[in-house]
């Protein structure tokens, strides 16, 4: 770290982004925020976009060998294909790295971008951002308590009118399947899923400890749903993704009451209701990426869980779409 910051004896970390389109941006918007941290500069093959992205945040744009000279940390939001070659020039310049998902667009580069990370003792860490979520978390504290029945994630939206190189389980089912490895700690024992056109798919994982994972991604769908239920012996746990909310439905006795001569059954549930921090997820991601960096710590997301999450999503992908996307 090069700097020492003025309020406090901690380093200031300089931080640059290579891939400024839509996700890019946000990164150089974040870093500029976060506290402790400077946004020393930007990089893009387009040098006009990567220009004007600098200008809108007080920083400059640079070469790539140029950034990776002047920042301790970095992240690569550019397009899949060519996140192996980007991470592996950060990892070469001691630069501290966040990819964006999905990680990389073959299994085998991802192993070795997390050998040549271990050995050059380079902090890696990879952009499933849903993790940072604020429901995400509180969710999963709750759930060393649980005996996990069931999990049904669903990811849907409308059409969208950029052009996507990535199918809609890579490009967003991604997220899920980070979600649900993280929450059920268990091999997967067997695993089914349908699909459409690339657009639209659903997966069922049954696990060696009895649970089951239901996910549904899709760009078909008129309503924008983010949620997650999970079905415990003890609960049922709602999560909305949007709205950052998380409500536990726990048991409650079945009871005859007695209205004007009347009786009637009722069966009321009991609604907990856990306190959720707010917060931007892609802000909370960030700053643990950059704390993980300056302590030497493990990431929250480790490239470990990425290659998982690839090797889940590449069989998703061959059985809804009977095609095989990585080795």
């Amino acid at each position: 770290m090069k700097r020492t910051n003025g309020r406090s004896a901690e380093p200031t970390v300089d931080a640059g982004v290579i891939g400024v389109g839509t996700m890019g941006n946000h990164h150089a918007r974040v870093y500029n925020e976060l506290p402790g941290v400077t946004l020393a500069g930007v990089s893009d093959v387009d040098g006009g976009k990567a220009r004007t992205v600098a200008a809108e945040h007080g920083t400059e744009a640079f070469p790539l060998e140029d950034l990776l000279a002047s920042v301790d940390v970095a992240s690569v939001a550019v397009p899949t294909e060519y996140h192996y070659d980007m991470a592996t020039a950060c990892i070469d310049h001691d630069v501290d790295v966040l990819v964006e998902k999905p990680f990389v667009a073959d299994l085998d580069r991802g192993r070795d971008l997390l050998t040549r990370a271990r050995d050059a003792n380079v902090t890696l860490q990879v952009g499933h951002v849903e993790r940072f979520n604020p429901a995400v978390r509180v969710l999963a504290d709750i759930v060393p308590d649980l005996d996990i029945v069931a999990v049904d994630i669903q990811r849907l939206g409308p059409p969208i009118d950029r052009e996507l190189s990535d199918s809609v389980v890579f490009d967003l089912m991604v997220h899920d399947i980070d979600i649900l490895l993280s929450l059920v700690g268990s091999d997967i024992a067997s695993l089914s899923a349908t699909g459409k056109d690339g657009r639209h798919v659903s997966s069922q994982i049954e696990f060696a400890d009895g649970s089951i994972g239901e996910l549904t991604a899709s760009r078909l769908t008129q309503q924008k749903v983010r949620t997650l239920a999970l079905t415990a012996m003890e609960c049922r746990v709602t999560v909305d993704f949007i709205s950052q909310s998380v409500e536990i439905h726990r048991q409650s006795l079945p009871a005859y009451v007695q209205d004007d001569g009347d009786v009637r059954y009722r069966h009321e549930s009991v609604v907990e209701r856990p306190m959720v921090e707010s917060g931007e997820p892609l802000k909370n991601e960030l700053s643990s990426f950059v704390e993980a960096a300056r302590d030497g710590t493990e990431p929250l997301v480790t490239a470990e869980d990425a290659i998982r999450v690839l090797e889940v999503a590449d069989r998703i992908e061959t059985k809804a779409l009977g095609r095989k996307v990585s080795a």
